[in-house]
């Protein structure tokens, strides 16, 4: 039995897809649901990617028309939850998984039953597609439910999660544009125990054409709004608040440099 679906929205990026797709390279059953959010160009086809994978099966979904990642993800989630699976995973179009990451995420949330949700650290890759640096976010829980008042703590498609946990925590919020994968996870953190494995299992790429770059005051104010609906009177939510209405003023190429400097 595959116990693992992996969730990938898309949207005109089909070669990328692909070469997402065949990065999955696992020694267990590994199986892929791709909604497409409506592309007008490079639409799947799902017999070309069975060609191109062997882990497990495709399943794909095309919506009729582009309405947000945040909608295609809920498609996802709402089509998965009639499916027999136990975990749901997330990758992105663009983004590569190291050799049986899948494996060791379930590994994982085998062994240490009470964590619902599980991400890793990740290879930072820029657009020479050169490693900028490793992305280390927080492992133990109790860091994490502090720092999410800063940014999330968890990179959007490392993470792997029970799919038990939507019956309480419900779909990605539409409400917070550009920052939905933020409002679900700061939703699962407070509801759930949460951790990264301190392993680089994805090389994440920065690309100038993302919505982390081309929305990013967006970005930014969903961010904010997710920190006050959430506040609560301590350090890290006051840190966090004042870090976000700087960082809306900033460029993304600036604060990417500045992580680099920090991080060197």
């Amino acid at each position: 039995m595959t116990k693992i679906i992996v969730l990938i929205p898309h949207y005109n990026n089909f070669e990328d897809l692909i070469l997402s797709i065949k990065s999955i390279n696992e020694s267990i059953n590994v199986d892929i649901l791709i909604v497409d959010d409506g592309s007008k160009s490079s639409v799947p086809v799902k017999s070309e990617l069975e060609n191109f994978y062997q882990h497990g099966k495709i399943f794909l979904d095309i919506l009729e028309e582009n309405k947000g990642i945040e909608f295609a993800l809920n498609r996802g989630l709402e089509l998965i939850e009639s499916m027999d699976y136990e975990y749901i995973g997330r990758l992105d179009s663009g983004d590569f998984c190291i050799k049986d990451r899948f494996k060791k995420q379930i590994s994982y949330l085998e062994t240490n039953k009470d964590t619902y949700l599980l991400g890793t650290w990740v290879n930072v890759i820029n657009a020479d597609k050169e490693l900028s640096y490793v992305l280390k976010h927080p492992i133990s829980y109790n860091e994490i439910k502090k720092k999410m008042f800063t940014n999330s703590m968890f990179v959007h498609p490392s993470v792997v999660f029970r799919k038990s946990i939507l019956k309480n925590v419900g779909y990605y919020p539409t409400n917070y544009k550009a920052a939905e994968d933020y409002a679900f996870f700061f939703r699962i953190v407070n509801n759930y125990k949460s951790e990264n494995l301190p392993e680089a299992l994805l090389n994440y790429v920065i690309d100038d054409k993302s919505i982390s770059s081309t929305k990013r005051k967006l970005q930014v104010k969903s961010r904010i709004r997710v920190i006050l609906y959430n506040f609560r009177f301590g350090f890290y939510p006051i840190y966090g608040l004042v870090r976000n209405v700087l960082l809306y003023f900033i460029s993304r190429k600036t604060s990417h440099n500045i992580k680099r400097i920090f991080r060197a």
